[in-house]
């Protein structure tokens, strides 16, 4: 047997050998690196692997930790939990369900557009639906909402972090891809390539995430009409009227100035999503200040979770980056390639099952741990088949949002289910979120079908 061979086998196990010590209940990050360095040895044994393969992992890393868009990362957490530790979030929420609650479904829409705003703010997925959870589950089901229908529209609503900017997901894969691309570039004799860049993504997933809100309302809307029990209005009482222009003043314009100028910002090039970050989180401590909600104890909350948070990615992504190396030189990304070129229809067919496989993983691997593992054992692949590098971000963004609503083994249903009173059953999370399931593939298929939806707006950037 030839020592290909031997590799390419080596490598497909321990593919295979991460995703079972994971089902098993191993720590991410400790999986990654522990089995890659297992296989690594077997590997060495039948001379297909060599350790001094490894002696570049930790300038890699350092590179990984010094790399000036990734400081985005920790600005963004921070930007999004101080607005939620200081409670800023949950007066904006209260103060869109005055506004609109007097209309049927107003509540669930005043839920979206909130949702939609703290993804844009905190990034996290985890985050926002807990988040969500606690403020506006309640809240809906005082309103006699069905159940359902609540579990469906907060989870909905909370993974939209996955794909609004500035997500952090997108911040990493952008990252990824940017380098990728450049590679790819070259090795076609393209030596001056085209950049990827971070607030690329950012503009290519725009429209996405307004379509997507624009589906989620929709949906609101349609039960409005057809089934107002589900969501009845809540009438506004005479404390609410009296106090509705203070709260519109102090409540909701500023969170959404702050968060229109760091997005505004990334959009039109005025500033990097590193320089944005640093505006928001900095704005959102002001903000803070200015309502009397700043103390000791909310700075440090706040700090202690962004500190956690970023750990928790960057710990992950060193395993990953251990097994990155063992994959490759083992001939791992050999057999990826052969395999997905070899796929009937093309660049296309590839695409598809490429997306076939995140989905699927997406019910057991969080979303850092499936682009750390995936994008770079794929993306050269489907790039240098004529993908492009934004689309397929993009497109990755929304299935692995897609994936993490979709009954029994969605993330997000379990985020939820950890904070739903006892009357609200699994059951119910778990109808009610089908419907959105079925609006978020009906949103992949349009993006799959009109590639413009995603490349048109980076163009005009």
């Amino acid at each position: 047997m030839s020592s290909v061979l031997i590799g390419e086998i080596l490598s497909g196990l321990l593919f295979f050998g991460v995703i079972g010590f994971l089902l098993l209940g191993f720590p991410v990050a400790f999986t990654l690196a522990g089995t890659s360095l297992i296989f690594g040895a077997i590997g060495y044994f039948f001379g297909v692997f060599d350790f001094s393969n490894m002696g570049n992992l930790m300038g890699r890393y350092i590179g990984y930790m010094t790399n000036e868009v990734l400081v985005a990362v920790p600005l963004f957490i921070f930007m999004g939990v101080m607005l939620e530790k200081s409670k800023i979030a949950e007066q904006l929420l209260l103060t869109m369900g005055k506004l609109f609650g007097r209309l049927r479904g107003g509540l669930g829409i005043s839920v979206i557009v909130v949702g939609a705003l703290l993804a844009a703010s905190t990034g996290v997925v985890g985050a926002t639906v807990v988040t969500m959870g606690l403020i506006s589950l309640p809240a809906m089901l005082r309103a006699k909402y069905d159940p359902k229908l609540a579990s469906g529209v907060i989870c909905a609503s909370g993974t939209l972090g996955q794909i609004i900017p500035p997500s952090t997901v997108l911040i990493f894969m952008g990252d990824m891809l940017s380098s990728i691309n450049a590679q790819v570039q070259m090795a076609q004799g393209n030596f001056a390539p085209v950049p990827v860049t971070v607030g690329d993504l950012f503009a290519g997933a725009f429209i996405p995430g307004l379509l997507l809100v624009g589906l989620y309302i929709g949906w609101m809307i349609f039960k409005a009409i057809n089934d107002p029990e589900s969501c009845p209005a809540t009438p506004m009482t005479e404390e609410d009227r009296k106090g509705i222009v203070k709260d519109v003043v102090v409540a909701l314009i500023p969170p959404l100035v702050l968060i229109f100028m760091v997005l505004g910002s990334i959009l039109t090039g005025i500033a990097t999503p590193t320089e944005a970050g640093s505006v928001g989180a900095v704005g959102a401590t002001i903000l803070a200040a200015l309502r009397w909600r700043l103390s000791f104890r909310v700075f440090r909350e706040a700090a202690m979770a962004t500190a956690t948070i970023t750990s928790m990615i960057f710990i992950i992504l060193f395993g990953a980056s251990v097994f990155s190396i063992v994959f490759r030189v083992m001939g791992g990304d050999n057999l990826v390639h052969e395999f997905l070129a070899n796929l009937p229809g093309g660049a296309i067919g590839a695409m598809i099952v490429v997306m076939l496989i995140m989905f699927v993983l997406g019910f057991i691997l969080d979303t850092f741990e499936i682009i750390f593992i995936i994008i770079p054992i794929t993306a050269p692949i489907l790039l240098a088949l004529g993908i492009d590098p934004i689309w397929l971000g993009v497109m990755v963004g929304v299935n692995l949002q897609t994936s993490f609503m979709t009954p029994p083994f969605g993330f997000s249903l379990f985020y939820l289910r950890g904070v739903a009173p006892s009357r609200v059953t699994t059951g119910m999370i778990y109808r009610g979120a089908l419907p959105f399931v079925g609006l978020q593939i009906l949103a992949i298929t349009l993006l799959f079908l009109f590639p413009q939806l995603i490349t048109w707006l980076p163009s005009v950037n």
